[in-house]
């Protein structure tokens, strides 16, 4: 029987281990390797000269007075890129995947994917947008000669605001698009919703923006580019989400065939989708290479990183919900309205997010209208969750509308509309199909661990000490695909090793230790005999990398295959040492034996009688084998979060006292990592919720949180301690049984928040609070209360 048929036993074998983390033994000794730490000799380090305007005609560059700053050894300009036949950044951001709604033009309109140079040449769409490259002995020599560079502009009108972009006589960036709308479609049935609508006993309508963020990894991005003037090749050192996407993309930049191009990252400091789409200064620090005939490297600054480094959510929503009499839900429909920045990057978060616009919940009729707009910002990124904490926030926040306005329980009116197991496989409104859940039971949990019954007694004791306090509640539901392929190569060593080769790639989800223990328990070795293998394009040839919840679950089935196979060589080569017949043969823990006898050879045994001379000619050779599946069908991680907060009505402070979280993984291979993601991810969801801001000026389109002092990221002083708990009902769209755990946290925890403030304030008759609910907004919310009861 197979690993991929056999889920009984491997839940006996030990499945669901919180096996401490191998890798942290090497990171917290400082023996990582990060995009900066790599280094070749004779290195050139690079600075870029980028745009203070957010819209501005480049006139001309003088780069004179940068050659004479000693140690500047070229500046290289768009002109230049140009000449040599830099191609734009394929970004392709079109959604491909077959099992989501397809993001058509509407009625019939063509969409404007617009193009992503990788140094402008005619003019700058964005604040800290490049414009040249100055290259230099050392990289303060760098910043010396991009002071010097001028850059003669014309400054043209900008926008930055998400509406604003989209109303005609905005400043249009992209003539060719002829305005800044660059998606406008039209998903589900608008007869049926409308027709809903029209027979509802309730209808909550609300109107809000979901504002912009940005990541903010520990590490800033880093590249180092080298080129082979003997064989013509070109080696990219920068850590990602994925390898092989980025080979792939470099070769098309630089219109190398993928063989001319080698992509190297190791370990990478922080994610969360902003390092997995292509950058521009990867590709500049390739083709400068070449041009200057040494490796140019060129490390990130953390205010570039806030100007510059792909960002997220900003999405302008106007939905309605309608109720029948008895609070059953009937339908929904709106417009959402994605700001995708001055490049199109991605259209994944409006796609995604308007596809599971109905969540959970059991909604027969739908119709969200999408668009997407260009805006003079950095381009839109796919973080943490692409799209479905805007949604979810705004459905959430619709529930508590409708709750609190008409009369209804918030706990009840959500479980009665929540989709039954027995309703499974479900399709929603748009036509995408739930595998599996269940959903109440999630909710049951997470209502019962966060004492829900007890709140109104902790309630009167906050208003005791002049605090008012707030109790909050958000299902959500997460679909996960990524790039459908993915490929996993194991070897057995006869020194005692497994190397295991994947296209996935870490950036602290702790693969090392998880793929181990999968490996661990369908071959017998022990953890540490297990190495990963990733990350170097020369040794991973195919692989979609770490995004969308998709390493475990593709990686984790193609390596059950391939170690399906190691087995059966195995065992054919174990017949042939101990001479029995292959079906006479059973593996564990291991161990080939001939059935009913105490006949047996060790697996790496085994793996080095494969390698004998006198090996039989088709068992002899390595003992490898490899897998390569393409699987688009998703998988729909869910949950349930419960957020209790307390707020000073002197300053409008807000103090998350208590959160609960239930999330459904499918299965759990190590369930103190899957907690660790998820707590990760809870401080990002608090986060955008309470201080989190991308704030461009509507003027200047200037950033003005491009820095730590303004840019307000959660610390750990500023979280209780979590309550998080695991649900593992197996998805049914892959074998193992896997749905998904990196991005369950930050989904609800928005809505979770937002809900949970406005409760602490509903007594005043506050019914919405825009995020992030900051203190001067919470302040200003309370004033505003107390002037209307007067």
């Amino acid at each position: 029987m197979s690993f991929l048929t056999s889920r009984s036993r491997a839940a006996r074998q030990g499945f669901g281990k919180p096996v401490p983390r191998k890798e942290d033994a090497r990171l917290v000794a400082g023996q990582g390797r990060y995009s900066d730490d790599f280094n070749q000799p004779g290195q050139a380090q690079a600075q870029f000269v980028r745009s203070p305007h957010a819209h501005a005609r480049i006139l001309g560059i003088d780069f004179a007075a940068a050659l004479t700053v000693s140690g500047v050894v070229a500046v290289l300009t768009g002109k230049d890129a140009a000449t040599d036949g830099l191609r734009p950044i394929p970004h392709r951001p079109v959604p491909t995947n077959p099992n989501e709604f397809p993001l058509g033009g509407r009625d019939g309109s063509s969409i404007f994917i617009a193009p992503h140079p990788v140094l402008a040449t005619d003019i700058a769409r964005f604040v800290g947008e490049p414009v040249a490259m100055v290259i230099a002995e050392t990289a303060a020599a760098a910043a010396d000669g991009a002071e010097r560079v001028v850059v003669d502009y014309e400054p043209l009108l900008s926008v930055t605001a998400t509406r604003d972009a989209a109303e005609d006589g905005a400043p249009v960036l992209w003539a060719e698009g002829g305005s800044n709308v660059c998606v406008d479609s039209v998903a589900g049935d608008a007869r049926a919703a409308d027709a809903a609508f029209a027979r509802a006993a309730h209808v909550v309508r609300l109107d809000t923006w979901v504002p912009r963020i940005t990541g903010v990894p520990m590490e800033p991005r880093a590249a180092l580019g080298v080129h082979d003037e003997a064989t013509g090749r070109y080696t990219l050192y920068a850590g990602s989400g994925g390898v092989v996407r980025h080979k792939g993309d470099l070769a098309e930049i630089l219109g190398v065939p993928e063989t001319a191009v080698r992509v190297v990252a190791q370990d990478v400091g922080g994610n969360f989708g902003t390092r997995n789409s292509f950058y521009p200064e990867f590709a500049l620090v390739a083709w400068a290479a070449r041009r200057l005939r040494r490796p140019v490297k060129w490390t990130c600054t953390r205010r570039e990183a806030f100007l510059t480094d792909y960002q997220a959510r900003d999405l302008v929503s106007g939905m309605e919900l309608a109720l029948d009499a008895e609070g059953g839900f009937l339908a929904i429909r709106g417009v959402n309205t994605s700001n995708v920045g001055a490049h199109a990057v991605t259209f994944v978060p409006l796609n995604k997010g308007r596809e599971l616009s109905t969540s959970v919940y059991r909604v027969p009729a739908a119709a969200v209208r999408g668009r997407a707009v260009l805006s003079n910002t950095s381009p839109l990124g796919a973080y943490r969750s692409a799209g479905r904490p805007q949604v979810m926030y705004v459905m959430e926040r619709l529930i508590d509308l409708a709750a609190r306005r008409h009369g209804f329980d918030r706990v009840e009116l959500r479980r009665r509309n929540l989709v039954p197991p027995a309703a499974m496989p479900y399709t929603n409104p748009f036509g995408i199909v739930y595998d599996s859940g269940e959903y109440a039971t999630a909710q049951d949990r997470a209502v019962a661990l966060a004492d829900w019954a007890g709140f109104e007694a902790r309630r009167l004791e906050a208003r005791g000490r002049g605090r008012y306090r707030g109790i909050g509640i958000a299902n959500y539901i997460e679909i996960a695909t990524g790039a459908p392929r993915e490929r996993a190569q194991i070897t057995v060593r006869p020194e005692g090793m497994v190397d295991v080769v994947i296209g996935t790639l870490s950036s602290g989800q702790g693969h090392e230790t998880s793929f181990a223990q999968l490996i661990v328990e369908w071959l017998g070795v022990e953890h540490g005999q297990v190495r990963l293998i990733t990350g170097d394009t020369d040794l991973v040839p195919v692989g979609g990398g770490s995004h969308s919840g998709r390493s475990m679950r593709l990686g984790g089935v193609v390596m059950a295959k391939a170690s399906d196979q190691i087995v059966e060589k195995g065992r054919s080569i174990a017949a042939w040492l101990l001479e029995a017949a292959a079906a006479d043969i059973e593996f564990a823990e291991r161990r080939f034996t001939v059935k009913g006898t105490d006949r047996a050879v060790d697996l790496f045994a085994v793996a080095a009688a494969a390698l004998r001379a006198d090996a039989p000619a088709p068992l002899s050779g390595p003992l490898e084998a490899a897998c390569d599946e393409t699987v688009s069908t998703p998988s729909f991680p869910y949950g349930c979060a419960v957020c209790e907060v307390e707020v000073d009505p002197d300053t409008g402070e807000v103090e998350i006292v208590r959160y609960t979280s239930v999330d459904d993984v499918g299965r759990a291979i190590n369930p103190m990592i899957v907690h660790g993601q998820t707590h990760g991810g809870i401080a990002q969801g608090v986060g955008q919720a309470l201080w989190e801001l991308c704030d461009y000026d509507a003027g200047t389109g200037q950033l003005r949180s491009a820095t730590f002092m303004d840019y307000a990221l959660p610390r750990a002083d500023m979280l209780p301690a979590f309550t998080t708990e695991i649900s593992e009902v197996p998805s049914t769209t892959n074998a193992l049984g896997l749905r998904g755990g990196g991005e369950g946290g930050a989904t609800p925890a928005p809505a979770a928040v937002v809900n949970a403030v406005v409760d602490a304030l509903a007594h005043l008759g506050v019914e919405h609070i825009e995020m992030p609910v900051t203190p001067a907004r919470v302040w200003e919310a309370i004033r505003a209360a107390a002037e209307r009861s007067t």
